[in-house]
């Protein structure tokens, strides 16, 4: 199979698990505190990666471990800054405002690096970017407001795509990236003190939530380190749209014409970077 080809369908794999993974831990956060709910998914990628490095028997690079902690860092900001853009505006403009940012930086890195992509791919990105947009834009007017956060939560991801494409390994790599982003999300939550921590009951849909985002980091890394940096960030980008058809699916909410435009949008990105 051909290695772009390759890297297309991990990234899909990648943004159909950060979408699931992103409701699940949405629905944990109206239960419980939203910075509970980050360490709490921090922890269980980390344990998930420590276990299938051990039980993979993969070797440990030293190198790798600067790199992987960089990177945990950047997404752990990323993630924090996406919870106070949450907390200070409307969520529907900051996750698409994040997830546009967090594309753009691997793409100026990939083109500057290994040369522009091809044209296909290049209109796809567009079209990919735009359908994110689409499918996850709240509806009427909205104020500005939380862009900041938004524009830094961006940042932070899209420097953990650059970062993570650096090691060598699979879970070790992922390992220490997580164990980076609980120690900063641990120290932060407990510095704002969450009013609630999840209840036992609710620590299975904690835990998918965590799963799904360690799928998500896993098959991220899988297509970068099999293609292009840029065509693994953008089509992993696609995950709102996944996001917004799980809430379709599972809680009924309706899809506007714009949103339907997005999620066809996106899909018609993944046949023109796949073409590419």
């Amino acid at each position: 199979m051909n290695a772009e080809l390759l890297a297309v369908g991990f990234g899909l794999l990648s943004a159909a698990s950060w979408g699931a993974g992103d409701f699940s831990g949405g629905l944990a956060s109206r239960r419980a505190h939203p910075y509970a709910v980050t360490v709490l998914v921090s922890a269980t990628g980390l344990l998930l990666f420590t276990l299938l490095a051990l039980l993979r028997g993969e070797t440990f690079h030293a190198g790798d471990v600067g790199w992987a902690a960089l990177a945990g860092a950047s997404g752990a900001l990323g993630l924090l800054s996406l919870y106070r853009a949450f907390t200070a505006g409307q969520m529907g403009l900051a996750a698409p405002v994040a997830g546009v940012t967090g594309a753009v930086l691997p793409v100026l890195l990939g083109a500057a690096l290994e040369g522009l992509p091809g044209g296909l791919q290049l209109l796809g990105f567009g079209v990919g970017l735009l359908g994110v947009w689409l499918a996850s834009r709240p509806e009427g007017a909205v104020r500005p407001t939380g862009l900041t956060w938004a524009l830094l939560a961006g940042l932070g991801f899209g420097g953990y795509f650059v970062l993570i494409d650096r090691v060598e390994g699979l879970f070790w790599p992922s390992a220490v990236a997580k164990l980076t982003a609980l120690a900063l999300t641990l120290a932060y939550a407990l510095l704002n003190r969450p009013e609630r921590w999840p209840r036992p009951h609710e620590l299975p849909l904690v835990g998918l939530a965590g799963a799904l985002d360690a799928g998500g980091n896993l098959f991220f890394l899988a297509a970068a380190q099999t293609g292009r940096l840029d065509v693994a960030a953008v089509v992993s980008s696609l995950y709102p749209a996944s996001t917004v058809l799980l809430a379709r699916a599972v809680l009924r909410e309706t899809l506007r014409p714009a949103q339907w435009m997005g999620v066809l949008l996106s899909l018609g990105a993944i046949a023109l970077i796949s073409a590419g």
